[in-house]
């Protein structure tokens, strides 16, 4: 899917690792929330509370979840999974990294 339909977007961005990362939030009607956004080149670590899911929608990235030793590539049209009350780093170089953060 390219777009979401029927949908409020929250004006105020996101702004995390001083602009490494800008994402907007995307409410549905059922009450459900996503985000979406960018991250620049740069190696950041991001904490959960809910459970997430990392859709790729361009560029490429590394990732290596808490407690794990290898990192995984992720490209265009992959997705990762995050646990909830965990954690992650995600390197990014070159290209911008945009995704879609799905929660829950």
């Amino acid at each position: 899917m390219s777009q979401f339909d029927n949908v409020a977007v929250v004006k105020q961005a996101n702004v995390y690792f001083d602009g490494k990362c800008v994402s907007h939030t995307v409410q549905f009607a059922d009450g459900s929330k996503k985000s979406v956004g960018v991250i620049l080149p740069a190696t950041l670590t991001f904490n959960t509370a809910a459970p997430e899911i990392m859709e790729t929608v361009a560029g490429s990235c590394r990732v290596k979840l808490a407690g794990e030793s290898e990192w995984k590539t992720y490209g265009a049209g992959q997705s990762f999974n995050v646990p909830g009350n965990s954690s992650f780093d995600i390197e990014v170089s070159g290209e911008p990294y945009h995704y879609v953060c799905h929660f829950g």
